[in-house]
């Protein structure tokens, strides 16, 4: 579970509850089932005619991705194809095969695979990157999808509260309750517009910058196929991949690994 996600989201609803508590509000004034009703229901509504069912099935997977962080991280990727290099330069590509099909990483698998089965270099970046492309896509439509909720969700604010209004309106008789009613229209305006900028497009920035967090890594481990795939030497790999790393002070430690493995 990514803590920052959760972490966000409940500090965003809070600050707004909190906020209206302050000034005096009270929590039960904020809770409305009608308006929750129409600005939840209806994006939900707007959602569901704006994408196929196929797209909406993958809605599990867009929650994943936003609130499960990757185990992974690249420095150990790259020591990894460091130490495979190593392997390959002493024993030859063969030698990985081993290796290559008990690998976690589904993407660096076959990469590696292609490499033990003597692919072309060319026809391996080329499957690799059409791989790579399929994810990116994949993870552009998770997000598209909560935009078009943060999209929806405040003109469905606004439609609640049109229609709160009408009511309020069409009952003039006892102008005491004006005051109350119109709050209560209110709401939905609330509602839509809170949860499209703390929750729905929060995520789906999230997702973004997942996916090209992911991408990175991705293309970290084609460079590296394609490095061993040429048979490179083991420390100009390394040298080449640290170049992904945003933190270069994990350089230090892959060196103490490298030295160990040469």
């Amino acid at each position: 579970m990514d803590l920052s996600t959760v972490l966000g989201l409940v500090l965003g609803l809070v600050a707004l509850v909190m906020g209206y508590v302050w000034d005096g509000g009270h929590v039960s004034a904020l809770i409305v089932p009608s308006a929750a009703l129409i600005v939840f229901g209806g994006t939900f509504g707007a959602v569901t005619v704006s994408f196929p069912i196929s797209r909406l099935k993958e809605l599990p997977n867009a929650f994943k991705m936003a609130f499960q962080e990757r185990k992974t991280a690249p420095a150990t990727v790259i020591a990894e194809i460091v130490d495979m290099a190593t392997v390959a330069r002493r024993e030859g590509v063969l030698a990985l095969e081993q290796r290559a099909q008990e690998h976690h990483d589904p993407f660096l698998r076959d990469g590696l695979m292609m490499v033990v089965d003597g692919t072309d270099p060319d026809l391996t970046r080329q499957i690799l990157e059409l791989e790579m492309e399929a994810i990116e896509h994949t993870h552009e439509g998770y997000a598209k999808i909560f935009e078009a909720a943060g999209g929806f969700a405040p003109t469905m604010g606004i439609i609640g509260t049109v229609m709160g209004l009408i009511h309020v309106l069409g009952n003039l008789s006892d102008p005491g309750s004006l005051g109350p009613a119109i709050a209560v229209a209110f709401t939905a305006t609330l509602y839509g517009v809170a949860s499209a900028n703390v929750i729905y497009l929060p995520i789906a920035s999230k997702i973004k910058i997942r996916s090209a967090s992911q991408i990175a890594e991705m293309e970290l481990m084609l460079e590296g196929i394609l490095a061993l795939q040429a048979g490179e030497n083991p420390q100009l790999i390394q040298k080449k991949l640290a170049s992904f790393l945003r933190d270069k002070s994990q350089l230090a430690e892959m060196g103490d690994g490298s030295g160990e493995e040469a």
